[in-house]
């Protein structure tokens, strides 16, 4: 009969839940809205009910005054753990996922992981689905636990320091800005003085210092492959503590941690069939991959630590807005 009011209701009802609620609600703002427009201008119809519909407020605020007291999808004492727990399974999935494209294998942690293997390529675009994942995980157990009505204390171990008692550094903002611009320059020279010896030698590993007669460590393939890769590290680096001069953000930290595992991610990818211009023993050959491959899984996970710290205090700042 009202369309103006229908439409009104109609778009509330979008905000609730719970049927038998909905209609409770639904009914009795319909209510108010048709006495409020007799009351004040003689009659209901669509040009006064559109003046009361217009002075109600927004149907999402409408909404959102009833639900006020009902109980919220997670309870406000466990939202502190819905970031927290997400990051721990996602730095599981990465770690994982470090694993599956340096080795080609797959692994599968029931119920809580599968872990296909993966492509370089493949893995960027699996960890952004891993994390949305992860995230919807913990929402529905911290949702079935908020319904259950019971008081849980939900376990967070203390690894060298909790990342709720972390302050930010007392360092002076000129003195921190400084230290940081000097790391930079300290950086780019580096990253220069690697694409100088690239573009003049394809390569910026070599067996001697003598760079009038230079002897490259690798064959020119895989030297030229991995230099690349390494330099483009030196570069993230740079471009990272330049863009932290200006910005005190760690979205720059977590970019960067992103960057380099994709990085890591392709220098385990390198195939090591006898990849040196020198001669180094059959026998040496399976220990030095070793080795490479320890180290390069090692630093990822110092990586992956630095990226789920760093996204855990991003997600505490957010949650206490």
């Amino acid at each position: 009969m009202f369309e103006k009011l229908d439409a009104y209701l109609e778009e509330i009802s979008h905000f609730l839940s719970g049927r038998a609620e909905r209609e409770e609600i639904l009914n009795e703002i319909r209510s108010h809205i048709l006495e409020k427009a007799e009351r004040e201008f003689g009659a209901a119809n669509d040009a006064s009910l559109g003046k009361v519909i217009a002075a109600y407020g927004p149907a999402r605020r409408v909404a959102e005054k009833y639900l006020a007291d009902q109980q919220p999808i997670i309870a406000p004492a466990y939202k502190r753990y819905l970031f927290r727990y997400t990051t721990f399974l996602f730095a599981i999935h990465t770690v994982f996922t470090v694993f599956a494209v340096a080795f080609q294998k797959s692994f599968i942690v029931f119920p809580f992981i599968f872990m296909p293997r993966l492509g370089v390529i493949d893995a960027i675009m699996y960890l952004p689905t891993a994390f949305l994942t992860d995230f919807g995980v913990v929402a529905l157990v911290l949702y079935l636990i908020t319904q259950s009505g019971k008081d849980l204390k939900l376990p967070w171990p203390k690894i060298a320091v909790d990342l709720d008692e972390v302050k930010p550094p007392k360092k002076g903002l000129i003195a921190s800005r400084i230290a940081m611009l000097v790391g930079t320059i300290a950086m780019l020279g580096v990253t220069d003085f690697a694409l100088y010896l690239y573009v003049k030698h394809h390569t910026i590993f070599f067996v001697n210092l003598n760079f009038a007669d230079p002897r490259p460590l690798l064959t020119p393939e895989v030297g030229q492959r991995i230099s690349l890769i390494v330099i483009a590290m030196f570069a993230s680096s740079t471009l990272a503590m330049f863009a932290k001069i200006f910005f005190k953000t760690r979205w720059i930290d977590v970019a960067s941690s992103a960057v380099g595992l994709v990085l890591i991610g392709l220098l385990l990818r390198q195939p090591f069939d006898n990849p040196f211009a020198v001669h180094v023993p059959d026998a040496l050959l399976p220990k030095i991959k070793f080795g490479l491959t320890f180290l390069l899984l090692f630093i990822a996970l110092m990586i992956t630590i630095d990226l789920v710290k760093n996204l855990i205090l991003i997600g505490r700042r957010r949650l206490a807005k």
